[in-house]
């Protein structure tokens, strides 16, 4: 049994009672005066979403990740199918898959707006993933877009088991600062709807960086431009990898050549840009301390000093996850 799925809250539950007890469930949470959506409402389901949690993910981890999946949840309602395999020193290598279920409702400004999260939790030994795709597509409401989140995956060329979720999936969501170090250049069965939660949580800085330096003309800030430094603190390595890149994209498409692109260690809880010129008295420099919220713009691009304080954060793990799937 995976301890896994043994720490995340549930009722167990028959495979193949999966409906009538997600429907009982609703009707004894109603009958003790607990939200729960009436036959109106039932079908308000707005997404599908797969979290797998690989075999790398602790009890405390899968507990995180399960929270963020139930207020990503007050949004958008979801029915959220969680994979939970048997690690191979717990795998017997029988094909018995076990289920569980889980719900909550939560209530907007009126006892009518209900925003519920239907949970079906599956545990299953390496033999039985043969029969995982007819038991997850069972679970999965109908006519309704299916998201696929792979979440502390070991390898992965492993994750092609799941070539059904990776190819029917309209967004498959990966983070890239504790996924394999191939998990960008692997050839996914959809490329196009790969998504890295690292570029979403980077959301805020992309939009206070990218809203400076859009009030200079594109020719003024390539003209001349040398190098490109990204620094970060050691816990952000993955943020800063990920801004570098955006910002050499942004660049290139503006018609920069032949951008050398550093990026260095810095403090801890910091990230920095800095653009460095031929002509030393131009420059462009932003720091954001994640740790404070604080953030520094100072440019000269020839027109004078500019200093301007500013606001720096990462997007919430709920916000980072509706950000890679929708936009």
């Amino acid at each position: 049994m995976s301890s896994i799925f043994n720490s995340l809250p549930g009722l167990d539950c028959p495979v193949g009672e999966i409906s009538k007890r997600l429907a009982d469930m609703w009707v004894d949470t109603a009958a003790s005066g607990g939200p729960a959506p009436t036959a109106d409402d039932a079908k308000a389901t707005q997404v599908n979403l797969v979290l797998h949690l690989g075999y790398a993910t602790t009890e405390e981890d899968a507990a995180n990740q399960f929270q963020t999946a139930v207020r990503f949840s007050r949004r958008y309602p979801s029915r959220i199918v969680v994979l939970c395999p048997m690690h191979e020193s717990n795998d017997k290598g029988g094909t018995e898959i076990r289920a569980k279920i889980y719900g909550e409702c939560h209530l907007g400004k009126t006892k009518s707006d209900k925003r519920c999260v239907e949970f079906v939790l599956l545990c299953y030994s390496r033999a039985a993933r043969i029969y995982l795709e007819n038991q997850v597509s069972i679970c999965l409401s109908t006519d309704l877009p299916l998201y696929y989140w792979a979440h502390r995956f070991s390898a992965s060329a492993k994750l092609a088991d799941y070539r059904f979720l990776l190819s029917r999936s309209k967004r498959v969501l990966i983070d890239s600062a504790i996924a394999p170090a191939d998990v960008t250049s692997y050839p996914w069965p959809n490329p196009l709807g790969l998504r890295d939660l690292v570029y979403s949580r980077l959301l805020p800085v992309r939009q206070t960086v990218g809203q400076f330096l859009a009030s200079y003309p594109a020719a003024k800030l390539i003209e001349g431009l040398a190098t490109i430094t990204v620094t970060r603190g050691d816990e952000l390595a993955a943020e800063g990898r990920v801004m570098a890149a955006w910002l050499k994209r942004r660049l290139t498409a503006s018609g920069a050549a032949d951008l050398n692109c550093v990026i260095e260690a810095g403090p801890t809880g910091r990230l920095g840009v800095v653009y460095d010129y031929a002509d030393h008295q131009r420059h462009f420099r932003w720091s954001g301390d994640l740790q404070t919220g604080q953030a520094l713009f100072e440019c000269n691009l020839g027109g004078g000093m500019t200093k301007l304080p500013a606001s720096v954060s990462l997007l919430s793990p709920e916000a980072a996850l509706s950000e890679a799937m929708f936009l």
